[in-house]
């Protein structure tokens, strides 16, 4: 967390958080990671401030005053892009990317994905899909299958290399 927006480190790594509706991308890019992530779209800040404190959660956002009023449960974001904006988060909070959570949540609704086999997807997956995959995942909130294909392999690929990363720039 930075010192600039007033805040208090977080004495563990957190692993909950509630994103605001500047960083929706980011929201998504941290369900990836396996990071427990609300994001409300259109929210006001007294309801985020409200979610981080009912629910032990950290609030990510880019408003300076937001983040003062939150402390110490808030993480400033000040990077522009989402890569930078996830590195600056994961350097800040000092948390690791752990390679066995990733993919783990649905990306739209955050909802932790149930591993499936192709008995279980056929009628709901295209055959092509059903005929190159074996392992397959689907989200028990909002009903999205997903199967590593070629755009799980490039997120896979994007999160190794943020991995590394430390801070903007």
């Amino acid at each position: 967390m930075k010192p600039t927006a007033g805040s208090v480190p977080v004495l563990h790594p957190p692993r909950r958080f509630v994103v605001d509706t500047m960083l929706g991308t980011l929201a998504r890019w941290l369900r990836a990671l396996g990071y427990d992530t609300l994001y409300f779209g259109q929210a006001q800040d007294r309801a985020l401030r409200q979610v981080a404190i009912q629910e032990d959660r950290v609030l990510v956002t880019r408003d300076r005053r937001l983040a003062l009023l939150a402390r110490p449960r808030a993480c400033l974001i000040t990077a522009e892009e989402p890569d930078e904006q996830l590195a600056e988060l994961l350097a800040d909070l000092g948390l690791a990317a752990d390679e066995e959570r990733w993919l783990s949540r649905c990306l739209d609704c955050n909802t932790v994905l149930t591993p499936r086999n192709q008995d279980e997807m056929r009628g709901r997956v295209p055959e092509r899909v059903l005929a190159r995959h074996q392992a397959f995942s689907d989200c028990p909130g909002c009903g999205k299958v997903y199967w590593p294909g070629s755009h799980a392999d490039r997120m896979l690929e994007r999160l190794s290399r943020l991995r590394g990363r430390r801070g903007p720039g």
